[in-house]
């Protein structure tokens, strides 16, 4: 029997402007906006609805606000009819959201807990330190075996941070570091390398100290028991014990995001069927990269809850 996982998206998909159309669906997304708000202090919602782009894209606004419109997402997409999936998996970021669908974590702790982290992740390294880069068509081996040579050569960070699909990873470090990978990539096969333009060395080493102050915070928060497993970003291991998912969130902030392994263990379990919620369609043409057999539908407005309903639910 074909299964059906969700899958959430992390930081880069966001856009002033998300969640607007959901929330003219249902009245659910309200509640959820005033949730929201209630458990930050602040107007999360004027940020990602009315805000500027620049606002957007700090980090400690931009997790809580994908977070958001993705809970939003899935649980109108439940309200409306669609099933519990079989597993789910978050990309970054997004394991949180898929963990308030799972109820490990309350809705009101988990955007508590991402707009901490999000601090915790931009003070990890000061300003212009460290950067990030897409590398295209590398050989992985090869590219793992470039980072450390270099990372010796400049006793600095460069370090493997999401393997995305076939062909596309990302790496993460120090700044002259990195620019010194993008400069050799084409030694270890790649097609091109372009710099990311984000404001830290996510997942690598570097945050380590942003992993140190996130453990504090998850010791005082309460985990439940997964309703359905969760595919592991650091493992691509499905989870549902509490302890253990602790573990992973915590190593997760430092340690790459093994999204291709995370698909290919869920299709190795059958799942045939990705659904998408939240903000863009970044996971969905990954999960295509990896496997175009998969069927994958998104829920981000009002027209793709709809394809989505008649693909899945068979009704318009």
């Amino acid at each position: 029997m074909m299964k059906t996982a969700y899958v959430f998206p992390g930081q880069g998909s966001q856009y002033v402007g998300m969640g607007a159309a959901l929330a003219e669906m249902d009245p659910l997304a309200c509640e959820l906006f005033d949730e929201a708000d209630a458990a930050l202090g602040f107007s999360l919602r004027a940020i990602f609805l009315e805000g500027t782009s620049d606002q957007l894209r700090l980090t400690y606004y931009t997790q809580p606000a994908i977070l958001t419109v993705s809970v939003i997402a899935y649980r109108l997409a439940v309200k409306h009819g669609f099933p519990i999936p079989d597993y789910a998996l978050g990309h970054s970021l997004g394991e949180y959201s898929a963990l308030v669908a799972a109820g490990v974590l309350t809705f009101s702790d988990a955007v508590r807990l991402v707009h901490k982290r999000g601090h915790f992740m931009d003070e990890a390294v000061p300003a212009g330190i460290g950067a990030m880069a897409a590398v295209l068509g590398a050989d992985l081996l090869a590219l793992a075996s470039l980072c450390r040579e270099i990372a010796n050569e400049l006793s600095e960070v460069v370090e493997i941070a999401n393997e995305n699909c076939p062909g596309q990873v990302v790496v993460s470090g120090h700044k002259a570091a990195v620019s010194r990978l993008v400069e050799r990539a084409k030694e270890a096969g790649a097609k091109r390398a372009i710099p990311l333009d984000v404001s830290g060395p996510f997942h690598s080493s570097l945050m380590a100290p942003a992993g140190a102050r996130l453990a504090a915070e998850l010791a005082g928060v309460e985990l439940r028991k997964a309703a359905f497993p969760i595919v592991a970003n650091v493992s691509a291991e499905p989870l549902t014990e509490p302890d253990d998912i602790r573990l992973a969130l915590v190593q997760q902030i430092s340690k790459p995001v093994l999204f291709e392994a995370g698909i290919r263990q869920l299709l190795g379990q059958s799942v045939q069927t990705f659904v998408e919620m939240g903000p863009g369609s970044v996971l969905s043409g990954l999960i295509k990269k990896i496997d175009r057999q998969a069927t994958t539908q998104r829920i981000e407005d009002d027209g793709t809850f709809t394809q989505a309903k008649a693909a899945i639910l068979g009704v318009s």
